[in-house]
């Protein structure tokens, strides 16, 4: 008897879990074949609200960790993605991607996350600051997480790219509700597998997956959103910019008819971990 084989149901990672939309929605994705490959949720609203209340639970507790913590703990996901090179390989087969191509994408997202790892407990020392004023004064400058940033990934290096968005974000203490690329979501799906397994808290990370045109102007306008940053059409980067402008956001868009190049080295430095921060000045008497 031929038996038939159990195949996965995608579902993105939410608040530490899997779930499906709310919806129930789906929408056909097909391997480079062309032929059918899975169903992908199709996340709503809805869904992106609840992904930001997950935010906003974990995102107290990760931004007291230690920054020497929260450096272990990404550089504990670029061990398990490169333990898991094979799965993430598959997964970037699915839209396209060669061998060769998928092997060089997963070792330069690696190669990100031990990067940004490695800075997690130095960003402060260099951009923190000592004030040196003409009072009796101590002033100082610290650091300190804006909260929950949403990111728009390209469709593009679709794993790379994911990481080199959400990396930064959380290694100065944010949450991330990010939104995955929409014709090759499946490396985000697989992602999120790997984001239970390890330390990282849930609701530190959200990855959603549906079409941007339904999801852009809730992030654009929810007001627990402190950050946008990402890949964005004209059309898209104006509703995003002035919903920000309504609720207050921090906006960094890369223009999505102007191609980046994610494995270049301007894709990656302490300007990105810089864009996720906000400055607190401190002013204190001496002798008081």
């Amino acid at each position: 008897m031929t038996r038939l084989p159990i195949t996965k149901t995608p579902k993105v990672y939410v608040g530490g879990a899997f779930i499906r939309s709310e919806s129930a929605r789906t929408f056909a994705l097909p391997d480079a074949a062309g032929n059918f490959f899975a169903n992908i949720p199709q996340c709503t609203r809805k869904d992106l609200r609840n992904a930001v209340e997950a935010a906003a639970k974990a995102g107290p507790g990760w931004a007291k960790r230690t920054a020497y913590n929260r450096g272990q703990i990404i550089y504990r996901l670029g061990e398990m993605l490169e333990a898991r090179k094979a799965d993430m390989a598959d997964a970037l087969a699915v839209g396209g991607a060669t061998k060769a191509a998928a092997a060089r994408e997963i070792t330069a997202t690696i190669d990100r996350l031990i990067y940004y790892a490695g800075w997690a407990d130095k960003y402060e020392q260099v951009l923190g600051s000592v004030n040196p004023v003409a009072a009796p004064y101590f002033n100082f400058t610290v650091t300190e997480p804006m909260g929950i940033i949403g990111l728009l990934a390209p469709e593009a290096a679709p794993l790379l790219a994911l990481i080199s968005l959400i990396a930064p974000a959380i290694t100065s203490g944010n949450t991330v509700v990010a939104l995955a690329s929409t014709t090759q979501p499946y490396p985000a799906i697989v992602l999120g597998e790997m984001l239970a397994t390890s330390d990282l808290p849930g609701g530190v990370v959200n990855l959603l997956t549906g079409y941007r045109k339904e999801l852009v102007p809730t992030f654009a306008t929810h007001t627990h959103l402190r950050g946008l940053g990402g890949v964005a059409s004209a059309a898209e980067r104006q509703t995003l910019k002035l919903g920000a402008a309504d609720s207050v956001k921090r906006v960094k868009l890369l223009k999505a008819e102007e191609p980046f190049d994610w494995f270049a080295e301007k894709a990656q430095g302490l300007y990105e971990v810089r864009d996720h921060l906000e400055f607190k000045t401190t002013w204190h008497p001496i002798g008081a």
